[in-house]
Formats: structure tokens, C-alpha cells, sequence
């Protein structure tokens, strides 16, 4: 609810709680166990955002926020609001645009692979120094050949075409083991099987297409995670990636009256849980870094203690509904979550915390000074949306009639890697064909060269020989002739002498 351009949430009492718009980018999170009124407070949060012109992303893991292109239960508002002491509290839907990575409730989301880089992939698939460095040079052998790599299937062949040609890049781009390559290829697999298929590749969602208003409502684009929230690593990729689009789009404002856009992030543990190291301090520094842009970020969890310290420092708007502390573990989260209030000299914050009602949440914002304020116990407004799920043919009406029905639609695949190596697997093995067949001609060449030598070699013995013999006959001719004509001398001085 607006008033005064304040987000009034609820009420302590008389006292009337708001959120201010310019300390939003500050953060914030709603934590509590199931079925104590997060989904409420997460809702009049996104209503007053809209009604200010801010649009919101929401990513939705139960799937009951579809009631907010269904105006609410006037009769069950008009109860509450009542109790509350508030004049009017009127109802209404919003605009919402649906979105789903697996294509089935919503337009589809895609994200162009080498936009998102092998430095951002390493973290998500948690590689090592050694398997990122591998997967860097992957990329940069892309770029060299002009290839492009758009979806996983690129990405993929080009491992696959990079492990098979590992001794050629070696001493070019530094070493490519096997094992490097190996674990990269599983880790693809890992994401292919969580639907990695089907959020890389083109159409690529244009961030400006969420940072429109309709009527002077900002747009909210639901994120369907019905699915998703099942494969956190696809998770984990998607929210990473949503954040850093976003880092890079959007310039610098520093302090602003209202944010450029706020995200929702719903049952936020499961981007946190068994995370790797890396991720985490990626997710830390984007949402550290991303206030700058104007850019708002609320958790939604059961449990503050789901987020880790260093992304729970930076979120200044607390909001939390009731926790159980029944056994050791319990009691010490339900203490770590009153620590993190300023205290209220009024109630101890750590038993409030347990006693809260459904609809209550111990609140602390940030004044205009960007202060935080004291914790106050605050009995939430009621949404002005509907709080049931909307009915499916009703949300397939939302999705076939709003401004981007068909834009995203429809899959495109464009010559890019996976399309292209195999024409240059085609033309190294025609090239290989042809340097053997001259490998093998020069071979030919040699041997036959050599056998002319070798009969010319035989043929200059031949002769030789021939030659030697000749010699030899007529040195045996004239010793023949010598000596016939010395036995002649000898026979006619014979005979002269008798």
C-alpha cells in the first residue's frame, strides 16, 4: 500500500510501518516457518512496487503467486483491513508477465552461452583453478576458429573438438590434460540434465523486457520454479546470471528515490545450499556490487540462517514472521535471528519471535538516514491480488494477450559450433587424406628411386665386372702369346743348334 510514497506494510499498534522506496537497494529479507504469512508480506511488497512504477522479478517455487492478475477476496480484505483501523483498502490485479526456463508455464527465458563466459560457468559447475583454465582455453579457441558458442550443445562439441586436439593447443594456449577435460565434460552433462538445454541458446531474453509498466504499473515478471527449484545447480545458474545481465546493463545511480527494479527470490536456501565456495562469492559480491544500479534484492526463506553471514550482512530490511524453537538447534537460530534486530525495549525480540501469529512479523527498516529501526511488532496489510492460485486457463490467457507473446516463443538455432565442426572435421580429414596420399606418394617416390638406383648400382657392377674379366682374359691372352713365342724361340734355337 502507497501512501505518502512510502510502502506502508503493516501496522505496530496505531503506529503504521513502512518500507521507504529510497533504501530499498539496501536489500532485504522475509524469513519465517511455512505457513506464517511470508507469501503475504512478499505479495504487499510487490504491489506497492508495481503501484510505484518499479517492476519486480519474482521467482515463484510453490506456484501460488498466479493470483495476482486476479483481484482479491473483497470480503476477507474488508475483514482484515477493518481489524486494522485502515479507512479503505480497495482490490485489484496487476500486470504479470509469466516466465518459464522449462517452456511449459510461461514464456521461454534463454541465456546465450558465451555471453554468460567461461569465468561465470567455472563458478556455477564449481571447477577447479586447473579445470577453469582448461575451460578458458576452450573459449578462447572458439573465438580464434569464429565459432560460436550459443548453447550447450556448442559448448560440448567444442570440449569434445578440444580434448581430441589437446597436443595441438598444448604449447599455443598452455596445458590441456585429459582428466580437465573429462571433468568438464560431466559437469555439462550435470547441467544438460537439469534442463541446461533448454535455458541456453536463442532467442536470449532481453533484460529491457523486464523493466517496463503497463498503465503506470510496473510489470512483474513471475519466474515459474515449480520445476526449477528442483535442480539447483540450473538455479543457481539462472539467478547468477539474471543479477549480472543486470550489473552490466544498467549505469551507475547510486543513491535513487525508488529502485530501477526489485528481485524475489523464494525459498532462497536452495541457492545455498551445498553451493560451492565460489558461487557463493559470486552471489555475495553481485548483490554487494548490484545496489549501485538501483537494483533491489529480497530472500525469502524459512530461516535467516539459511543465507550465509556474508550475503546476510548486506540485507538491511528484516522482516520475520514466527519460528519453532523446540530443540537445541532450533533455539540457537531462533537467538542468531533476535541478535540480528535492533532491540525494542518493549519485548524481548526472542520470545516474540516464537509467539508471532500468521499475518505477524517482527519488522526493522532503514529510515530516510539509513538507519535501521527498532524491531516492531507489525500485523501485515492484506494483499489487494487474489491469494488463491489462479486458475491455469486464466493464466494462459495472461501469457497468449500480453506485449511479448511471441517474441520468445520460439526456438532458434543458428549456425554456431556445434553446426560448424563438423564440416571442419570433414575438411582436417580430407586434409589428412590428402597428406597421406602424399605422404604415401612420396613414399612411393622414394622406393622407386631407390630400386632405379639399386638396378643402376647393379647394372655399373655388372659391367664392371664384365669389364674385369675382359682384362683378365686378354692379360691371359698375352701371357698365352708370350710364352707360345718363347717355347717357339726355344724350339727353333734348338734346332739350330743341331
Amino acid at each position: 500500500m502507497i501512501k505518502d510514497n512510502m510502502i506502508m506494510i503493516g501496522k505496530a499498534g496505531d503506529k503504521e510501518i513502512y518500507l521507504n522506496p529510497a533504501q530499498l537497494n539496501r536489500h532485504g529479507f522475509i524469513a519465517g516457518a511455512s505457513g506464517t504469512g511470508k507469501t503475504v508480506t512478499l505479495k504487499v511488497i510487490a504491489e506497492s512496487l508495481s503501484e510505484l512504477g518499479v517492476p519486480t522479478v519474482i521467482a515463484d517455487i510453490k506456484g501460488d503467486l498466479t493470483g495476482m492478475i486476479v483481484p482479491g477476496d473483497e470480503d476477507g480484505i474488508r475483514e482484515r483491513w477493518q481489524s486494522m483501523g485502515l479507512e479503505s483498502y480497495d482490490v485489484r490485479k496487476y500486470p504479470v508477465h509469466f516466465f518459464d526456463i522449462y517452456q511449459k508455464a510461461g514464456h521461454p527465458i534463454r541465456a546465450v552461452m558465451q555471453q554468460m563466459g567461461p569465468m561465470m560457468l567455472s563458478r556455477i559447475m564449481d571447477l577447479t583453478d586447473a579445470q577453469q583454465g582448461v575451460l578458458n582455453i576452450i573459449f578462447r579457441v572458439a573465438q580464434d576458429m569464429e565459432l560460436d558458442i550459443i548453447d550447450l550443445k556448442d559448448l560440448q562439441a567444442m570440449t569434445l573438438y578440444v580434448g581430441e586436439h589437446y597436443k595441438d593447443y598444448t604449447s599455443k594456449y598452455g596445458n590441456i590434460s585429459k582428466q580437465s577435460v573429462g571433468a568438464i565434460q560431466r559437469k555439462l552433462l550435470e547441467l544438460e540434465t537439469e534442463g541446461g538445454d533448454k535455458f541456453f541458446g536463442e532467442p536470449a531474453l532481453d533484460i529491457d523486457d523486464w523493466m517496463v509498466t503497463e498503465k503506470g504499473l510496473g510489470v512483474m515478471n513471475m519466474i515459474e520454479c515449480d520445476e526449477l527449484f528442483q535442480h539447483p545447480l540450473l538455479y543457481s545458474t539462472f539467478m547468477l546470471w539474471m543479477l549480472d545481465e543486470l550489473y552490466d546493463r544498467l549505469p551507475e545511480v547510486g543513491d535513487v528515490e525508488k529502485p530501477k527494479i526489485a528481485f524475489f527470490f523464494d525459498e532462497a536456501h536452495l541457492l545455498f545450499d551445498g553451493a560451492p565456495k565460489q558461487l557463493l562469492q559470486q552471489i555475495e559480491q553481485t548483490v554487494r556490487l548490484i545496489r549501485s544500479k538501483g537494483v533491489c534484492v529480497f530472500f525469502i526463506t524459512q530461516n535467516p540462517m539459511d543465507i550465509p553471514n556474508s550475503v546476510l550482512a548486506q540485507l538491511s530490511h528484516r522482516i520475520q514472521h514466527s519460528l519453532r524453537a523446540y530443540t537445541p538447534s532450533e533455539i540457537k537460530n531462533v537467538k542468531s535471528a533476535a541478535n540480528a534486530f535492533r532491540a525494542n525495549p518493549e519485548f524481548d525480540t526472542f520470545e516474540m519471535i516464537t509467539a508471532l501469529k500468521t499475518g505477524q512479523a517482527l519488522v526493522s527498516a532503514l529510515d530516510e538516514d539509513g538507519a535501521p529501526t527498532i524491531v516492531q511488532k507489525t500485523k501485515i496489510l492484506p494483499p489487494h491480488s487474489s491469494m488463491k492460485v489462479a486458475d491455469p486457463n486464466r493464466v494462459a490467457y495472461a501469457i497468449e494477450t500480453d506485449s511479448i507473446y511471441g517474441k520468445y516463443e520460439r526456438t532458434l538455432d543458428a549456425q554456431s559450433a556445434f553446426e560448424d565442426l563438423p564440416e571442419i572435421y570433414a575438411a582436417e580429414e580430407e586434409m589428412k587424406a590428402k597428406a597421406d596420399a602424399a605422404k604415401q606418394a612420396e613414399k612411393e617416390e622414394e622406393a622407386r628411386r631407390k630400386a632405379e638406383e639399386r638396378a643402376a648400382a647393379k647394372k655399373a657392377n655388372e659391367k664392371s665386372w664384365e669389364e674385369k674379366l675382359a682384362r683378365k682374359a686378354s692379360n691371359k691372352l698375352q701371357n698365352e702369346l708370350v710364352n707360345m713365342g718363347v717355347r717357339s724361340a726355344k724350339k727353333l734355337l734348338k734346332n739350330l743348334l743341331k
